[in-house]
């Protein structure tokens, strides 16, 4: 991926890297939720195709952001793109809705990830 680290700053890179992958990574686990009528075969085959491009993306992310952040940093990254990422697919996708109790729990997950990336 040398290109793309020319293209973006070495600290944004990586988000949108693990942004793209997460994407995937949630079509990959929960996609087939939609289309329960498969044969569970089809899914798990099915999400371990996408789940391929899912790794294209997320080794990359971690490769170049490791040389910019922490890796408990990329780890909490990850998961909090991951969250906003299902909020969405959950929405958008499987029409699940969310509630305060989703947002709370979201929040306090935020402020954890807040902890992480302090220097004290």
């Amino acid at each position: 991926m040398p290109a793309l680290t020319s293209l973006f700053p070495p600290a944004l890179l990586p988000l949108l890297l693990l942004t793209a992958s997460n994407i995937f990574m949630t079509f990959a686990w929960y996609g087939h939720l939609k289309h329960k009528s498969a044969p569970l075969f089809i899914a798990v085959l099915a999400s371990w195709g996408i789940a391929f491009f899912e790794y294209c993306l997320a080794v990359p992310a971690n490769r170049i952001g490791s040389a910019v952040y922490a890796t408990a940093e990329l780890k909490t990254m990850q998961e909090v793109i991951t969250l906003i990422v299902f909020a969405g697919f959950s929405v958008f996708w499987l029409k699940e809705p969310l509630g305060w109790n989703h947002a709370i729990g979201f929040a306090f997950i935020a402020l954890g990830a807040w902890f992480i990336f302090q220097k004290w």
